[in-house]
């Protein structure tokens, strides 16, 4: 397998000799309500590594040891282990979470520490906005992305929003990003819904959306922004949204949530990922082994924890050392290929800026999902993503 990257001899001669073990801690939850994107993410990190290594889980001739921690989705928990992944075990970063509560709890300890922590797939934009702080990296998109992207795919001139989301950091970062990212548009949100992450039943959250909304002339849409399972989607449809002219409008999804989709043909959003569209070396290479090796397609955060994977890889190499201040210099700026095509991390925030895809769904043969089609890719240069930091 060829590598997409050249080697640093350069810069390994001027920076300090690597550990004889590099040590990685993934830190995520992978156990909880979250536990299928979880799963995603580990095995996406370790192809990813495996890929950046050309099989050989080595850099700059040094082994690289990943440590797993689990954190239940819960921020205390999420802060304990990734103190114990830096102080205990010495690890050199750390990757994760998967919740963005327990990402917030764990930027501190980075700075604490004064170690990296490469935030995937965790989307709040505080993480990377007002919560950051310079040990913090991220290859997963922020809200603000999704948001943008989704604007840029639903919102039009006369067209009246309502959103839906959950009532923590993700949901309302996304909402208020998604509102602010409209603007300019033509569009406007009449509606804001909240509910907690477990709900289950969308009765009356769907009725004041439809009180809020049945009586507003011209184009109507039901934005929705969900992680996890219990996606309202499907629920809400079958209460018949389009008796009030009520579209529903979502981002997309891991390959099981879209099955939801398969009820609303001709949907449109934004997405981060789905294997059939991207088109490039790395993903190519993701999907026939990611097919060999699990049977399956890669999914919306395998191709996360790939990007994660390499990401690291790539820093280590340029670098040719551990040491914190040396990653950081690396990093801030750095290009490197992934499975979504070229990402940058911004130097002011340490985001990756990254393409994001305008879909709609296709009902197609074989497939008991609703498929999303590419209407457009949306490169970095299409999307203005703010800094928030």
């Amino acid at each position: 397998m060829k590598t997409l990257f050249a080697t640093a001899a350069a810069l390994c001669a001027m920076a300090a000799p690597l550990s004889a073990e590099i040590r990685i801690a993934h830190v995520y939850g992978k156990s909880g309500p979250y536990e299928a994107y979880a799963a995603q993410s580990h095995n996406g990190l370790m192809m990813g590594i495996e890929y950046a290594t050309d099989g050989t889980m080595k850099v700059n001739g040094e082994d690289i040891t990943v440590i797993e921690k689990d954190t239940q989705l819960k921020p205390d928990v999420g802060k304990t282990l990734l103190a114990e992944a830096y102080g205990d075990d010495d690890a050199h970063l750390a990757v994760g979470p998967v919740s963005s509560g327990v990402a917030l709890a764990m930027l501190p300890v980075a700075q604490e520490y004064e170690r990296l922590l490469l935030v995937e797939p965790a989307v709040a934009d505080s993480i990377t906005g007002k919560n950051w702080n310079r040990y913090i990296f991220r290859t997963g998109r922020n809200s603000s992305q999704d948001a943008v992207a989704n604007a840029v795919a639903i919102g039009d001139e006369g067209v009246t929003i309502a959103t839906l989301a959950q009532d923590y950091a993700f949901g309302r970062d996304g909402v208020a990003a998604f509102r602010e990212a409209l603007d300019g548009t033509g569009a406007t949100i009449a509606h804001e819904e909240y509910v907690p992450a477990d709900t289950t039943d969308f009765t009356a959250a769907a009725e004041r959306i439809f009180n809020a909304m049945k009586d507003i002339e011209g184009e109507k849409r039901l934005f929705i922004i969900w992680a996890g399972g219990g996606n309202p989607m499907g629920k809400i449809n079958a209460m018949d949204p389009s008796r009030f002219g009520i579209e529903i409008a979502t981002g997309g999804n891991i390959l099981a949530a879209l099955k939801a989709y398969k009820e609303l043909p001709g949907l449109e959003g934004a997405t981060y990922y789905y294997y059939e569209i991207p088109e490039n070396p790395v993903n190519d290479w993701l999907v026939e082994e990611h097919f060999d090796r699990f049977g399956t397609p890669p999914d919306f955060f395998t191709a996360g924890g790939v990007s994660a994977g390499i990401a690291v890889v790539e820093a280590l190499r340029r670098a040719g050392t551990t040491d914190t201040e040396a990653l950081i210099e690396t990093m801030e700026g750095m290009e490197f290929e992934t499975p979504k095509g070229m990402m940058r991390f911004r130097p002011e925030d340490h985001q990756a800026l990254q393409s994001m895809y305008h879909f709609r769904t296709e009902i197609q043969e074989g497939k008991d999902y609703g498929v999303p089609v590419l209407v457009r890719e949306l490169g970095i240069g299409d999307m203005d993503i703010p800094i928030r930091n």
